[in-house]
């Protein structure tokens, strides 16, 4: 067998060149002693805003806090109903539950596995306050058609761009669309840091001032609580050493997008494999490449990769419409997700980080040439 060997993700890859940067980060928060909020924080809020193209842009806990976060400042109450693909992270739904309101799943399509409209229209209700896109995968949804469906329907719109930082559609910036947008920075994430964080991002200033009291137990000024909010800080030290990579984000997205262009320049002849599409006036951030396994082959194509050392992820094996926990939801919520499932059955993620060396390209790429689907 080779000695070569390709994990899905090397966090190290990216983070051990880095040491010096990261610790003179540390050594900067520590030398202040301010490790809950301040200049580090705000520093980060700063350059995430300017990198993004946002008027505002908020540190928070995490993806899932910024989600929930999110919702909050939109007023979506309980028993109120929002809007969600089946095929995404558990987290989008589970903030839309976790506030008492009622996750409806819709159906995705099939080219950039974003929310399809119209499953979307078939389940609205009066009960609908709020959609929530998902830019799965760093592909940016068709916003255009999403916000003019929001207008139409009196809904308000957040951007689920936990997966899509520096994601695009038609020039704007996936969190700069919508009414807000919630990132994470989970350590595999594009833009991944040192354990939970995320960010809430807008350029509403009502929106942005109320999520800054929401944040922080409702409060403002201090002691005074003008409504009940949550502990959704993101701690100094995880923003300090966020921005040490902050600067690198270009090209650690430029050697994604060519990793990407590789794949696709090998592999678009090879049957049987459906390969992830950057979509028309999109720009694609590759946080995942996505491949489709026909035929019921894909628990066998990832048994072939890890024979050989190559790690592959199912993004993700059970859509949420199916999820035992939502199984006591109304019948609209859970119906007609045929797409859904079927890239439940047959989705493959295979390695795209940005420092995958070219034998480890090479070595992916011939793995799955050599790969044949059973009859």
């Amino acid at each position: 067998m080779t000695s070569v060997t390709v994990p899905l993700l090397d966090v190290n890859a990216q983070n051990h060149p880095l040491r010096v940067e990261l610790e003179q980060a540390f050594a900067r928060v520590l030398t202040t002693g301010r490790f809950i909020f301040g200049d580090e924080m705000e520093a980060l809020e700063r350059e995430c805003a300017e990198m993004i193209g946002v008027k505002h842009a908020l540190a928070v806990s995490s993806g899932t806090d910024a989600l929930i976060l999110a919702l909050m400042a939109l007023n979506v109450l309980p028993g109120d109903e929002v809007l969600c693909p089946s095929f995404t992270f558990f987290a989008t739904a589970g903030a839309i539950h976790r506030l008492g309101a009622v996750p409806v799943f819709c159906d995705v399509k099939n080219d950039d596995f974003g929310i399809c409209l119209k499953s979307a229209a078939a389940k609205i209700t009066s009960k609908t306050r709020c959609i929530i896109p998902v830019h799965l995968f760093g592909q940016c949804v068709d916003m255009h058609s999403v916000t003019h469906f929001a207008r139409e329907n009196n809904l308000t719109v957040l951007e689920d761009c936990a997966q899509a930082i520096g994601s695009a559609y038609c020039g704007k910036q996936a969190g700069t669309i919508g009414h807000i947008g919630a990132f994470s920075f989970f350590p595999s994430k594009n833009l991944g840091g040192f354990g939970d964080g995320g960010m809430v991002t807008t350029n509403d200033d009502e929106l942005a001032e109320r999520m800054v009291r929401l944040r922080n137990h409702g409060m403002h000024p201090r002691y005074y609580h003008s409504e009940v909010g949550g502990n959704f800080r993101l701690d100094a030290l995880q923003c300090a050493l966020l921005r040490v990579k902050v600067p690198k984000y270009k090209n650690y997205l430029r050697h994604r997008r060519q990793n990407a262009a590789f794949y696709h320049q090998q592999l678009s002849e090879k049957l049987g494999f459906i390969l992830p599409k950057e979509m028309p006036r999109s720009l694609h951030t590759w946080n995942q490449f996505t491949i489709r396994i026909e035929n019921g082959a894909r628990d066998h194509f990832k048994k072939h990769l890890a024979d050989r050392g190559i790690g592959a992820e199912i993004y993700y094996p059970v859509p949420l419409h199916q999820q035992e926990c939502f199984r006591n939801l109304p019948k609209h919520c859970l119906s007609e997700c045929s797409t859904s499932e079927s890239l439940s059955r047959e989705v493959i993620s295979i390695p795209i980080y940005p420092e995958l060396s070219q034998d480890q390209k090479n070595f992916v790429v011939s793995a799955i040439q050599e790969y044949t689907i059973p009859q």
